[in-house]
């Protein structure tokens, strides 16, 4: 009896001892790290509120696209302006380096794919970062050469990197279908029964959850041309040389850029910034992404109640008479509030959240899918209507919405509720896009 009365005591000291936070409650999972959400770098805080979608004047057009209704949206981060050919430049900048990297670790150059603690290389390969590429040694030179414009395709004969080979391969999850009561986890049989749509549109069984996971490559090189197919009988020849690439435009937006070009770079920033903080041991944040259009529009109001612009007036001018965005103010007449095309980003004032161009300058891209009655079947909360369209498929099925008018917009184009569209496989001159994020925690 006292050999189990001593057990007994033994037991009950080293339950004690394996933490303070054991005292029979519950008490939750604890975790040594304290979780805060820092204000990323050029981001804009949104708080969650709820507003009326839709006209807040007259339907003059007739569209009829587009109606009154109240709905509410979560908080997020927004970018304070729109992406600039600077930070598309990073996102080009860095699938070229990969590229170069993953083609020097094909080619056996030592030291560009890391390896384990035994000297071998991951499956699939992970390329390290770390190693200087080395132009004098005749393999690396030999391998970036493969990159550059053949002898014959080349302007003046300058060596330049050929966008062609620029393909950023990426990956995103379905968690929509994934969601479907019909495609969900039998605990019976330990599998998983329904069909899902895969890329080409095909219904095929669900293996696992690899089938929600869709991997695709974009040529993610801006269609530079945009400024001269958009335009016909005009010279815009200097700004398909120059716009991109030349540091006067860096702090320009970018435009040229297609929805789903848009959509690689959001997953690119995610990665990018999720990479790092892994490497620190730190958790990672939300996905980067486009708004849904009833984000953008709420974003756009700035909190004021059925305001027709950004910045709440029902003028496009202020009290000295001087436009309060770029668009296109008069007929033939491009210049009178500033810019003839696109201007710098932020150099209109801000909307109340802080936002710039939100209004003109270029229109943006939403994640959201196009359709006249949308407004009549989305949700109330988080409204969002997406449509992952095929390649082969109508037109009609690729149009996703733009948002904010563009600076060869009339005003009309300029309004916080106006809807207008463009082809996820297009580019133009006059559309770029910001990104969002997430907002973790009550956001009031």
């Amino acid at each position: 009896m006292k050999k189990i009365v001593f057990i007994g005591l033994v037991v009950a000291f080293i339950l004690s001892g394996c933490g303070s936070s054991y005292n029979g409650e519950l008490v939750g999972v604890q975790t040594k790290r304290k979780y805060f959400e820092p204000e990323p770098l050029g981001m804009v805080f949104i708080p969650q509120g709820s507003f009326n979608i839709g006209p807040s004047d007259q339907d003059i057009s007739w569209a009829m696209n587009s109606a009154s209704k109240t709905v509410t949206v979560d908080a997020f981060w927004m970018d304070e302006t729109e992406i600039t050919n600077s930070e598309y430049r990073q996102f080009i900048n860095y699938v070229r380096d990969s590229i170069i990297r993953f083609k020097l670790g094909e080619a056996g150059v030592e030291g560009f794919y890391k390896v384990d603690e035994n000297g071998d290389e991951y499956d699939p390969p992970v390329i390290d970062w770390e190693t200087k590429i080395d132009m004098k040694n005749e393999d690396v030179k030999n391998v970036i050469e493969e990159m550059y414009y053949p002898p014959n395709e080349r302007f003046f004969g300058r060596k330049q990197i050929d966008p062609r080979k620029l393909i950023y391969a990426y990956f995103w999850i379905d968690l929509k279908q994934a969601a479907k009561t019909s495609n969900s986890w039998d605990y019976k049989t330990q599998s998983y029964h329904g069909e899902v749509f895969n890329q080409k549109g095909e219904k095929v069984p669900i293996q696992d959850r690899s089938s929600f996971i869709f991997h695709d490559q974009v040529p993610c090189y801006p269609d530079t041309l945009v400024w001269i197919r958009d335009f016909t009988y005009s010279y815009n020849e200097p700004w398909t040389n120059m716009y991109f690439w030349h540091p006067s435009f860096y702090d320009y937006p970018v435009v040229g850029v297609t929805w789903k070009q848009a959509n690689a770079f959001s997953i690119w920033r995610t990665k990018y910034l999720n990479d790092f903080l892994a490497g620190e041991g730190r958790y990672f944040v939300q996905e980067y992404r486009l708004p849904t259009e009833t984000e953008w529009e709420y974003a756009a109001r700035g909190g004021l109640e059925l305001s027709m612009y950004p910045w709440g007036g029902i003028y496009t001018r202020n009290d000295k008479g001087c436009f309060l965005a770029n668009f296109k103010p008069l007929r033939g007449n491009y210049i009178d509030d500033g810019a003839l095309v696109t201007n710098k980003v932020g150099s209109y004032e801000p909307n109340e959240f802080g936002l710039y161009d939100m209004a003109g300058n270029v229109a943006e891209w939403t994640s959201s899918a196009y359709d006249e009655s949308a407004y009549m079947f989305i949700h109330d909360m988080n409204p969002d209507y997406k449509y992952n369209a095929r390649p082969d498929e109508s037109c009609v099925m690729k149009r996703k919405v733009i948002r904010g008018g563009s600076w060869k917009d009339i005003a009309f184009y300029l309004q916080v509720s106006t809807r207008s569209y463009e082809y996820q496989d297009s580019s133009k001159s006059f559309v770029g896009f910001r990104n969002v994020r997430s907002y973790m925690g009550t956001g009031q």
